[in-house]
């Protein structure tokens, strides 16, 4: 079967190998579509922490089933996704309910080989169902469970104000879930292509670029001077990560999706006085997941509205580079098999 590996950053090369085999407790996927994330965008670019090459990237996947074992409820044929972070089982994380944090996690794409390949070998236990949903919303389901994530770790409620930092695809996701929640959403962006999509495809209606407006006035006037009681970053981005405490109200929460490879810098007196809570948000997990197909699947997402760019799996090499340049207006790309 073919397959693509990012050999290098900036490098890609095709190269025929074995399809995988059955084993005890595991399934085959024949990948029919696969969503290009951040993550894959980082590694091409070598900026993507714990990563080595070389590497068969792509986590943002869904496909027909092919063949299982050990797989209650499903059948061959079935499209379905499946979730792409493997976790030990043993550890406190996992024994307390949070595989998503597990201390020995392996993620598909990243940790190890992932899924721009024809058919793909997973765990049988991590497949989900496609419960109705086509291709292309399928794989947009892991990035929106990133976004739900992070939302409720910040245990957001009706008609607080969450400033989302990053228009981009996970920050797309987060603004969604915290509109659901019945939040008063605010995007912050420094890219006015993203903003018009958060206005035009969302209908948020408090958008600021960081680049042409002072963010700190701006946000004190749409929240009457209170400030945003929730702050979720979806950039990774270490100046907005660290910009980011002075947006904070008192007694606010600051959520960190986003990865970053240095180290936060903030004012402990101005984080102190507001007694803020500071936590990450790491992956998503089955939670997540089956709350955002079902949010799909009953019209509170659409994620299809996200996909700006569509190639087949042959083109890939000749296009990603393009991918990285914001001028070419990418919001979500996705390949097709």
């Amino acid at each position: 079967m073919k397959t693509l590996v990012c050999t290098e950053p900036g490098n890609f090369e095709y190269n025929d190998i074995e399809r995988p085999q059955l084993h005890e407790g595991s399934a085959i996927i024949r990948i029919r579509r696969i969503g290009i994330c951040g993550t894959d965008l980082h590694a091409f670019e070598g900026t993507q922490p714990y990563f080595s090459y070389p590497r068969i990237l792509g986590h943002e996947l869904a496909g027909e089933l092919t063949e299982f074992d050990n797989a209650p409820g499903f059948k061959i044929g079935d499209t379905v996704s499946f979730i792409p972070y493997l976790n030990c089982g043993n550890c406190l994380a996992c024994r307390t309910g949070k595989p998503n944090c597990c201390v020995n996690l392996k993620v598909c794409g990243v940790h190890f080989d992932g899924g721009m390949v024809e058919y793909l070998s997973v765990p049988s236990s991590s497949l989900l169902h496609g419960d109705g949903l086509d291709f292309d919303e399928l794989a947009l389901v892991e990035p929106l469970s990133i976004g739900a994530h992070g939302v409720r770790r910040a245990g957001v409620v009706k008609d607080e104000f969450v400033l989302v930092i990053g228009a981009g695809p996970i920050g797309l996701g987060t603004m969604e879930f915290a509109r659901i929640e019945g939040a008063k959403v605010i995007a912050l962006d420094v890219n006015e292509q993203r903003l018009d999509f958060c206005k035009r495809e969302l209908n948020t209606a408090y958008t600021i670029n960081a680049l042409t407006m002072d963010a700190v006035e701006q946000l004190k006037e749409i929240t009457n001077g209170d400030m945003p009681a929730v702050i979720i970053d979806a950039t990774g981005n270490l100046r907005a990560i660290n910009n980011a405490f002075q947006y904070m109200a008192h007694g606010g929460r600051y959520i960190l999706i986003g990865l970053q490879k240095g180290d936060i810098s903030f004012s402990h007196p101005e984080f102190h006085k507001r007694e803020g809570s500071l936590m990450s948000s790491r992956n998503a997990t089955r939670q997540d997941f089956e709350s955002v197909i079902a949010s799909i699947k009953n019209g509170q997402v659409k994620p299809k509205h996200f996909i700006t760019h569509r190639v087949h799996f042959d083109e890939v090499k000749k296009e990603f580079k393009s991918w990285l340049d914001p001028a070419n207006g990418v919001m979500k790309a996705t390949v097709e098999l």
